[in-house]
């Protein structure tokens, strides 16, 4: 409710939902000994802004909004923060996990998928929209652990993530996001996806 309010005013969500993980718990060798690496994702901003505004002009604004948020249920996380990096550049994110395998040895396993995800750029001083596509693979070690109740469960003590190589590729006339393409999915319910749901 706060963001369709926000978005019919033109502005960015006040109360954004923020997920966060902490990927350097499960993969030390990401942060310095002591320190560790913070992933804020929010989805409560529309990609394109009223009045052909560019995001240049609220990045900082969005961003501190949304550590802001994280800090008023985890105080202290706002001091804590050395270092950011916002990657409000893209426009439009898809990822995929693919092939999978797994090995089990008792209480223990290791597992390797393979992902592909996209990022859309927007157009700016580097070159028109395109998209940046990596190819990578998750590599897991996995423990089965006790829960309450006398019971087990599978949890990844340990996670890293393989970049094996990526692309960029130029957006060209025709794609389903560009003005003049086959229209594309939206945000609300005016998706494709709404005309097929079961009532």
């Amino acid at each position: 409710w706060v963001y369709a309010e926000n978005r019919l005013k033109g502005l960015i969500s006040r109360e954004p939902v923020v997920e966060m993980l902490i990927p350097s718990t499960l993969d030390d060798s990401l942060a310095p000994p002591g320190a560790h690496v913070a992933s804020l994702f929010c989805q409560h901003f529309d990609p394109r802004l009223p009045d052909g505004r560019s995001w240049d002009g609220f990045r900082e604004e969005a961003a501190d909004l949304i550590v802001d948020t994280v800090d008023a249920w985890a105080p202290n996380f706002k001091a804590s923060v050395v270092g950011r990096q916002i990657l409000s550049q893209y426009t439009v994110t898809w990822h995929n996990t693919g092939n999978q395998l797994v090995e089990v040895r008792g209480d223990a396993a290791w597992a390797e998928h393979y992902t592909i995800s996209s990022h859309r750029i927007a157009a700016d001083d580097k070159g028109p929209e395109r998209d940046w596509i990596a190819y990578g693979r998750y590599i897991d070690r996995m423990e089965k652990r006790p829960i309450e109740g006398g019971a087990a469960e599978w949890r990844i003590a340990r996670r890293k993530m393989v970049v094996d190589y990526t692309r960029l590729d130029p957006v060209t006339v025709g794609d389903p996001a560009v003005p003049g393409g086959s229209g594309g999915g939206s945000r609300d319910r005016n998706d494709p996806s709404y005309a097929m749901r079961l009532d």
